[in-house]
């Protein structure tokens, strides 16, 4: 018996979204695994048991890729940070401390469950800037969020808010960059508490 197949459903399953998220998961799993430099689209085609033209109909390069899979990574981060802003009960100073706490553990957490994955991070920052300025912009949004209702409630005391949030991103970035926790883990620098207590001193009214 002979099953007939139909052409525009074949394409249709093809092009669902499923196909797209299986590459972007296969690659992710890849680029963790065994370096983003070391990893083709032909590899993560034969992984996924299609052509290396049906991963090209879905992204035109592996920057794409790349970008793709990096995309979902600061996205996850991004969640992590904003379910801590809209946490009930905590001050303005506790959740700005607890979002810095959590960007470097779940850095750290990463790091050391992926070693290779600062390639990937590095690449997207030479090839791919947008989305890690994307990354960089969406955070620094939220700190700016938190620092405003400092202000509101009387805790912080800045005339520029959007300017103080963008000093703690650039103040905290040591503790929380793949790249910089990955290959210089031995850096000298002030231990994270210590550097969160001195920002939050610079955020609150003078005395």
């Amino acid at each position: 018996m002979t099953v007939t197949v139909d052409p525009i459903s074949a394409i249709a399953e093809e092009s669902a979204p499923t196909t797209r998220c299986r590459i972007i998961a296969t690659a992710e799993r890849s680029f963790r695994e065994i370096g983003y430099q070391k990893t083709t689209v032909a590899d993560i085609a034969k992984t996924l048991k299609m052509s290396p033209a049906n991963v090209y109909r879905f992204f035109d390069s592996k920057k794409a890729i790349n970008e793709a899979v990096v995309g979902r990574l600061t996205r996850e981060v991004e969640v992590l940070i904003l379910a801590i802003a809209e946490a009930p009960g905590l001050s303005a100073a506790d959740r700005l401390s607890e979002m810095i706490t959590a960007l470097h553990r779940d850095c750290l957490e990463r790091c050391e469950a992926f070693p290779r994955m600062h390639e990937m991070v590095e690449a997207a920052m030479t090839e791919s800037w947008v989305v890690c300025r994307h990354h960089v912009d969406s955070i620094v949004a939220v700190f700016e969020r938190i620092i405003a209702e400092g202000v509101r409630r009387g805790e912080f005391a800045v005339e520029d808010t959007r300017l103080a949030a963008a000093c703690v991103h650039a103040a905290v970035v040591r503790y929380c960059h793949p790249v910089l926790v990955s290959q210089c883990p031995e850096a000298p620098v002030p231990p994270l508490d210590a550097m969160i207590a001195f920002l939050l001193r610079g955020l609150m009214p003078a005395r």
